[in-house]
């Protein structure tokens, strides 16, 4: 039986609830730590968001959660808070009375290594004050220094799924004294294939725990598994029963139509608009990814990239860097959509129409945070007009038909506050911006996206399955852009398969294209158990 706390009238609206929680009520209202009350404070957190302030009761009492809220709303604090709360550090009091001290406490599963980043970084800043030890476990890093963490002992192990199994093979990590566990965004995790791992590592967990599981949305497989893997848990949901809407109400979203050759001149243009803060562009494939930075940054832009053909290290440097605000733009591929939580996001651009109304939520969650305001840009090629329809159905944005647009457009100039005149290139007297060069590229030991890695049979699950960027077409191939000549991709894969077709017959020359190919029509001897065969004349001849 599953426990429900609605968002209907028997319980306080999203407003009552949001007046009921500031500036009465605060964390140390709800029986949190001092030390963790504190450290909170110390970050400039005082009163908790609505989906927190619901989730806490029931979480400091041990019980087991399902948390639903749109994305954006402070989640993580809201399992966090309540996790911190029962786990202990080595310099506190009754850590001597562990079963087995140095053991992870507590272990929060993740989709993706930019929300483990996020996700470990949020629960440090709650702990600053303590002496709980919070270890990374995810891909693209090198093993030895997650192994010797682990060794030195862990409280808190927050992690990706394929990383984690890796470790627990290999005999360095154990669950069976994580008596807390949390499943952060479960639709993504499904999304990418991770719900078998997700199991294995609930399998190694005690029977007797606590589940927190946390999610936007809860397809069926996720209701299943919370079935399967939770007792009695109390299902939250954080939103306003006035608002049928599933986007957030503080964005303003704008979709047009645009051709692909004028595509970076109007992004160029909108990156330009009236108080513009630090932006993310949104790309369907890695390819484009790295074109549209390359692009940017040729055009004076402080922009730079998190997509699957990075390595770890550079991709860290990036979200750094962003963070820091030495560049205010960062192209992204959806690999990076759930974990890029960043204040002061003022403006997404959908320079790639989204797959489907879930990735579109995603994407533009990431502005208009935690109450502020942002701005949402779609960019919809001719040929995805028909997604883009069942798209806006989906969300209820009432744009099924996008207007055209082009970098002249005087609409796009009103629409996003951009000064006319403005032109495709920033003026070098606004390029004002450190650059991505002036964070320090941190060498991760990086094991290789297609690096074996021990224990595990070869591959790096970080990515999800497959190994390949989920914007990429089938078969590998980049769907965002074709070749200039028109066939230079066909052209090239029938040479390499007819090369590879000559090699598989002997001809040498397929390897060496100065030997001369021998004659197809050359004559051959005629043999006949290996003897020369006599032929006789033609009588007719």
């Amino acid at each position: 039986m599953t426990n429900t706390i609605p968002d209907a009238a028997a319980q306080p609206t999203h407003e009552e609830a949001a007046e009921s929680t500031a500036p009465e009520q605060t964390f140390a209202d709800f029986g949190v730590l001092d030390d963790t009350v504190g450290s909170l404070r110390d970050a400039g957190i005082v009163h908790p968001f609505p989906i927190q302030a619901m989730t806490l009761p029931v979480a400091l009492g041990g019980h087991d959660i399902i948390g639903q809220a749109k994305t954006g709303t402070g989640k993580t604090l809201g399992f966090g808070v309540p996790l911190l709360n029962r786990v202990v550090g080595p310099d506190e009091p009754g850590y001597a009375d562990l079963p087995v001290p140095g053991k992870p406490q507590a272990v929060v599963i993740v989709p993706t290594r930019e929300l483990a980043v996020q996700v470990a970084g949020d629960l440090s800043t709650a702990s600053s004050r303590r002496s709980v030890r919070i270890v990374q476990l995810y891909g693209g890093r090198a093993y030895e220094p997650q192994v010797a963490a682990l060794t030195a002992g862990a409280d808190v192990i927050v992690g990706t799924p394929g990383r984690m199994i890796d470790l627990m093979n290999q005999g360095h990590l154990s669950l069976r004294r994580a008596g807390i566990v949390v499943l952060d965004e479960a639709d993504e995790m499904l999304d990418l294939g991770f719900l078998p791992d997700v199991e294995k590592l609930l399998a190694q967990t005690p029977a007797v725990r606590q589940t927190m599981l946390f999610s936007a949305t809860m397809p069926g497989a996720v209701v299943a598994l919370a079935r399967r893997y939770m007792t009695q848990p109390t299902h939250i949901r954080a939103a306003d029963p006035d608002d049928d809407s599933v986007t957030v109400k503080n964005i303003a979203q704008f979709v047009y139509r645009t051709h692909a050759l004028d595509k970076i001149e109007v992004l160029a243009r909108i990156l330009q608009a009236h108080e513009r803060g630090l932006t993310i562009v949104f790309t369907r494939t890695k390819r484009t990814a790295a074109k549209v930075t390359e692009e940017l940054t040729e055009r004076g832009f402080a922009a730079g990239s998190i997509h699957g053909d990075l390595g770890q290290g550079a991709r860290e440097q990036a979200l750094r860097a962003f963070r820091k605000g030495k560049i205010d733009v960062l192209v992204a591929t959806d690999v990076a959509a759930r974990g890029i939580d960043v204040e002061d996001v003022t403006h997404v651009v959908n320079y790639q129409c989204p797959e489907d109304e879930k990735v579109y939520l995603h994407r533009t969650g990431r502005t208009g945070r935690a109450g502020q305001r942002g701005t949402a840009v779609t960019f919809v090629d001719w040929d995805d007009v028909p997604r883009w329809s069942l798209i806006d159905k989906a969300i209820g944005l009432g744009q099924p038909d996008p207007i055209e647009t082009y970098s002249t457009s005087d609409h796009l100039y009103s629409d996003l506050n951009i000064a006319p005149g403005t032109k495709g290139r920033l003026p070098r007297t606004q390029r004002t911006r450190a650059g991505l060069e002036a964070e320090e590229l941190e060498d991760v030991g990086e094991t290789g996206k297609h690096t074996k890695n021990p224990g595990r049979g070869g591959r790096d699950r970080g990515e999800g399955r497959g190994g390949r960027d989920r914007g990429e077409g089938r078969g590998g191939r980049d769907r965002g852009t074709r070749p200039r000549n028109g066939s230079g991709d066909s052209a090239s894969r029938n040479g390499t398969e007819r090369s590879a077709a000559a090699r598989a017959n002997g001809d040498e020359s397929a390897d060496n294209p100065t030997k001369p190919r021998r004659s197809r029509n050359r004559n051959r001897r005629r043999t006949r158990g290996g003897q020369p065969i006599t032929e006789t004349p033609n009588k007719d001849s």
